[in-house]
């Protein structure tokens, strides 16, 4: 049965503890391993620190028009969820394959890695690429060094297909995200003294109601993109820290915040205002009281939203490959407006539901698993009969 293809490197690959903030060299060399003994050769692409990689792989002739078959190899914490199973070891219970990664996104990875023999003994006319990364749950910071040097190692591909959990429905867009952070340094005092300081926490309360004010405003519906829920770009603060004694003026106070873009918005365009606010209504009044007193702004993470036309070929491929042309969008971001600034149009597509990523006793179904094992096969003769 085509889910037990995909069922032993499942188990292999959760059992990796690839935790964004450790390494994933444990897997990524097991994969490595893997397409070697299956005379696949590959190449990784490391951080600059070497404790974490990239895995490129091609199978099939090198011409332009392959398909990128696209994944990322980290996962979430499971610190303080209540998990009833040992994440970092498969389940599979009442239909279900549970463990840390199963949905987001390991399931899919392991039905690529299981299709390979597939591409092997396939007369392919198209190639296919693999292209697995790391740390994309902490900004799709690792997929950025593999695409710097992509353009180099393969032909021009028709499509990346990014296997993110959509319970195999074809989805051509989501919003991108900006997060940032605000540090406002203030003057500190005895409390008995307040108007004598400048209090941190006042100052980045008001930047705080800006922003919301800001995040109204996006809410028009003059803005709205019905293809998105919610159809506006948002604005929310989901940290704050500052003080040390109620009765001291607070010197430090800083705060991260994130906006998630439509496609068609550009998100520095919220930071420009809030920074521009923040050096003509705040700061005078700042350092006219303490002169070193000053509020920067760091950029934490982004990536871009996608926006795949659906009268796009890639859409069109797509829609061949899934049986369906009922597109649609997601919230969560992906790897896939990268690959789209890239020059190579995305879609998103993949075993099992963002509903069940994240959480305690994750799990994708056995029954998307085996269907993804027939996506891959209807890839494969796809790849075989179109030049």
């Amino acid at each position: 049965m085509s889910e037990l293809r995909s069922r032993a490197l499942l188990a292999r690959l959760v059992g990796f503890a690839t935790v964004s903030r450790d390494s994933n060299l444990a897997l990524i060399e097991f994969v490595r391993d893997y397409l070697h003994g299956l005379g696949v050769s590959c190449e990784l692409i490391y951080n600059a620190e070497r404790t974490k990689a990239n895995l490129l792989a091609s199978i099939g002739p090198a011409v332009e028009g392959g398909i990128v078959l696209s994944g990322h190899t980290d996962v979430v914490p499971v610190d303080g969820q209540p998990w009833t199973l040992e994440p970092f070891s498969l389940t599979e219970r009442d239909g279900k394959f549970y463990g840390r990664g199963t949905a987001d996104m390991k399931g899919y990875l392991a039905s690529v890695l299981a299709a390979v023999p597939l591409f092997l003994e396939s007369p392919l006319r198209r190639p296919v690429h693999l292209a697995f990364s790391y740390d994309e749950e902490v900004g799709c910071l690792g997929v950025r060094s593999l695409l710097e040097v992509l353009p180099q190692r393969i032909p021009q591909p028709a499509l990346c297909l990014i296997g993110e959990p959509t319970e195999l429905k074809p989805v051509l867009g989501h919003k991108g995200k900006l997060a940032m952070r605000c540090h406002v340094h203030g003057a500190p005092c005895h409390s008995a003294y307040a108007p004598y300081g400048v209090n941190a926490i006042e100052q980045a309360a008001r930047m705080i109601g800006r922003l919301g004010e800001i995040g109204r405003r996006l809410a028009a519906s003059e803005h709205h993109d019905a293809r998105f829920d919610p159809a506006f770009s948002t604005v929310q603060v989901g940290v704050i820290q500052g003080g040390t004694a109620l009765n001291i003026v607070p010197a430090d106070c800083r705060f991260d915040f994130e906006v998630r873009a439509l496609p068609a918005f550009e998100p520095q365009a919220v930071v420009d205002e809030l920074q521009s606010y923040a050096e003509q209504d705040l700061l005078p009044a700042m350092q006219a009281i303490k002169a070193d007193t000053a509020i920067r702004f760091e950029a934490i993470s982004a990536y871009p939203g996608l926006a795949t036309a659906p009268e796009s070929a890639a859409a069109r491929l797509v829609a061949q490959l899934c049986g369906s042309a009922d597109f649609s969008t997601v919230a969560f971001g992906t790897e896939g407006g990268l690959f789209d600034q890239a020059g190579i149009p995305a879609v998103v597509c993949g075993p099992g539901s963002m509903d069940q990523g994240h959480k305690p006793d994750e799990f994708v179904s056995v029954e998307q698993m085996a269907a993804c094992d027939r996506l891959m096969e209807r890839l494969a003769e796809y790849l075989c009969t179109h030049r």
